[in-house]
């Protein structure tokens, strides 16, 4: 429990987001048996905390993917 009797479950959603963007920053996947990469946030997956999360994951990932795209342009227009 956090201070005002919350827990992290009561917190603003924008938290979960961060901490799904911050996720994908800092490279926090697990492999899969198969050796697929996988994230995950701890959540209970039928909630919007854990759907938050996802959303800031995603989000990382797509920003992270034009910073790439944007530096092969640039490498093969050189």
């Amino acid at each position: 429990m956090r201070r005002n009797g919350l827990s992290k479950y009561d917190a603003p959603l924008r938290i979960q987001f961060e901490w799904g963007y911050d996720a994908f920053k800092k490279g926090k996947v697990n492999k899969s048996k198969k050796g697929f990469f996988i994230a995950d946030s701890g959540l209970d997956k039928n909630t919007m905390q854990h759907r938050e999360w996802v959303r800031g994951w995603n989000t990382a990932f797509y920003d992270n993917l034009e910073k790439v795209k944007q530096r092969e342009q640039t490498r093969a227009g050189s």
